[in-house]
């Protein structure tokens, strides 16, 4: 059951609410504009706050929506680190993008 749960968590926090956003408001893509970075920031540069705090629920829903997925299956806290710890780790480094997404690490 664990790896299906990570490979759950890594897949759903692939998905890019940034792109998704823009694509839905009409905006362009966020990785050729402003900070070219697909994140909540730079959504809030190139199409404003509605559409910034849309894609940062979007990109918390998909941190918590993998973890809630292993809970429901009534696994141990370990686990559900580990699957919160596929969700980070797929939005930062998306499967469906190239293994391009958010630059957290760029402060590191």
């Amino acid at each position: 059951m664990l790896p299906i749960l990570i490979i759950i968590g890594y897949l759903i926090g692939s998905i890019s609410s940034a792109i998704l956003v823009c694509k839905a408001f009409g905006l362009p893509d966020p990785r050729t504009q402003g900070s070219n970075n697909p994140g909540a920031t730079n959504v809030l540069r190139i199409g404003g706050k509605k559409a910034a705090a849309i894609t940062l629920i979007g990109d918390g829903t998909k941190g918590a929506i993998p973890v809630l997925i292993a809970h429901y299956f009534g696994v141990d806290l370990f686990t559900l680190t580990l699957v919160a710890l596929a969700a980070f780790l797929g939005h930062v480094y998306p499967i469906f993008f190239n293994f391009k997404g958010e630059k957290v690490w760029q402060h590191f």
